[in-house]
């Protein structure tokens, strides 16, 4: 579940009451992860996967309650706002125009206020919020036009310091506004995660593989990328064709320069997933097989035919991270078609990888996804953001798909519930460590409430739910499952629920939001097995 799609009358979910009610939800269900879509500011697209920093917070989920409590706003000022038509999706235009206004106004009010508190905060972030701030800055003066093309080639290229601190004095109004507004974020973040924290629940974020061309960690350290002498790509990101998509995939990030990372021990990467780890507990490392090796796709294609596979950094850089992190657990993104050395680097690393049953069911093609093949040291997912909700795509399923599903099911038709619960509930009984369930899929929601269609942009990013969803009766149905598979301890026997609970539609529920979203709200566990325990006893090439 993305903080976006969480509830709020201000047009995006944010980090107020509705995360914290959603975290008292998901621990009364019995659930102990919680997560996430990347959290940094989003760029050109509103792709949380295409942002301004990899360490900054996004500005859109500060709670403005929370600002009004702390006199930082007024009601009045975030009520004459137009937060959008529609509580079901996100405006990300009308959020911008608003947004930035309001919080200026509490950055006038609250900058000199905090002083004591900012300059701690500079401090504790130091290798990576001045660039930011300018960086930021700089859009702003230049017209918010990418770095690339900033009128200014010395500041565009860093010529020296003094270009830099000249930019700053004159910019320092914005500077401290971009300033404030990480302040703020980090603020509400931690006291958001803190809480989470004392309800026994940790939270799953992923981690980009690439960063945004257009973001301050390429302009400060360009030296780490492939770029040219004019700061111009060489090569960019992307993946070749393949059955979802006879273009491929062109995402256009720049590639790393491994060799000038490679030189200082990898110390941008050490940095980078330093940085995640104030935000997550648990970190899912988005293309996976880009370690192993990556397409490369040459600057100025429009599609992603004309690539080449290049080695990537394998266990040089991956035993770096998971050897210099030990107190923080990762999850490999291994979708796909994985080459046998993708294999091999994910059995080198012991990170476990991801298994979605969404797909498993080709009957064409025997699947290492179907819930029997799961390995322990592995994720299962019923759907992530990148595919339909479970209802849509058994919808459509081709009929032999749909003749496969049932047969392994061992039903005529799908549950009175609907595929997803049947779904839900494989996931559940399978031997996976973990399983991870999206909203969408225990709310049986289909068409619309789809959260990313891969290489679009402008309906992406969108869905939202809404507080109604939120039902005792739902609540008991997850931990009822949940209990029932072993991944939760059984509650007292005056607060469990019964086998009819557990397969009644919720009513208040279904109607409403089917006809109207994606990332995972909860995963449970298997809490037989602490993650230390299963380090200790558990083979990771299981």
């Amino acid at each position: 579940m993305p903080i976006s799609s969480l509830p709020s009358p201000h047009g995006i979910g944010t980090m107020g009451k509705a995360a914290y009610d959603f975290a008292d939800f998901l621990a009364a269900a019995g659930q102990k992860y919680w997560q996430l879509l990347p959290l940094g500011p989003t760029s050109y697209g509103d792709s949380p996967y295409q942002s301004f920093s990899s360490f900054a917070g996004n500005p859109y989920f500060i709670d403005l309650d929370l600002l009004i409590k702390d006199k930082l706003l007024t009601r009045a000022e975030v009520n004459s706002c137009d937060w959008g038509d529609d509580p079901r999706y996100v405006d990300y235009g009308k959020i911008y125009e608003s947004r930035f206004a309001l919080l200026e106004k509490a950055k006038a009010r609250g900058f000199a206020r905090d002083h004591e508190d900012i300059a701690a905060f500079e401090k504790k972030n130091e290798r990576w919020l001045p660039d930011y701030a300018l960086f930021m800055a700089l859009k702003r003066h230049f017209g918010m036009k990418a770095w690339t093309e900033w009128d200014d080639e010395d500041i565009r290229c860093r010529k020296d310091s003094a270009v830099i601190e000249r930019y700053r004095g004159m910019l320092r109004d914005d500077v401290e506004l971009f300033t404030y507004i990480q302040f703020l974020f980090f603020r509400q973040w931690t006291a958001l995660k803190d809480y989470i924290h004392s309800l026994g629940i940790r939270i799953i974020g992923d981690l980009p593989i690439y960063v945004a061309m257009d973001s301050a960690d390429v302009w400060a350290e360009p030296e780490m990328f492939q770029l040219d002498e004019h700061n111009v790509p060489v090569e960019v990101s992307g993946v070749p064709p393949d059955c979802f998509s006879a273009d491929g995939q062109l995402w256009g990030n720049p590639l790393y320069n491994y060799e000038a990372m490679a030189r200082d021990g990898y110390g941008w990467w050490i940095r980078r997933v330093g940085g995640a780890q104030q935000l997550y507990d648990v970190i899912r490392i988005d293309h996976f097989r880009g370690f192993e090796s990556y397409w490369a796709i040459p600057y100025g294609e429009t599609t992603a035919k004309n690539g080449r596979w290049v080695k990537g950094p394998g266990m040089s850089l991956v035993g770096v991270l998971t050897g210099w992190f030990r107190d923080l657990d990762f999850i490999a993104e291994d979708l796909g078609y994985p080459s046998p050395e993708v294999v091999q680097l994910l059995n080198d690393s012991c990170l476990p990888g991801m298994k979605v049953l969404e797909f498993a069911f080709d009957s064409r093609d025997p699947s290492n996804y179907l819930p029997h093949s799961c390995n322990f040291n592995s994720i299962c997912y019923t759907g992530t953001h990148d595919n339909e909700t479970v209802e849509a795509w058994y919808e459509e399923l081709e009929d032999r798909e749909k003749s496969y599903v049932l047969a392994y099911l061992d039903k005529e038709k799908p549950g009175k519930n609907g595929i997803s619960r049947d779904l839900i509930r494989l996931a559940m009984m399978s031997s996976a460590d973990t399983c991870i369930i999206p909203l969408q899929d225990w709310l049986g929601l289909g068409r619309g409430a789809r959260m990313n269609y891969p290489s679009t942009i402008g309906t992406n990013w969108k869905w939202r739910t809404d507080a109604t969803v939120f039902t005792k009766k739902l609540q008991k149905e997850i931990r009822s499952l949940t209990e029932f598979a072993f991944r939760a301890e059984p509650q007292p026997e005056d607060e469990s629920v019964s086998t009819e609970e557990t397969e009644a539609a919720d009513e208040s529920v279904s109607t409403k939001e089917t006809e109207a979203a994606d990332e995972p709200v909860s995963t449970k566990e298997n809490e037989t097995t602490t993650t230390k325990e299963m380090e200790a006893k558990i083979s990771c090439n299981l």
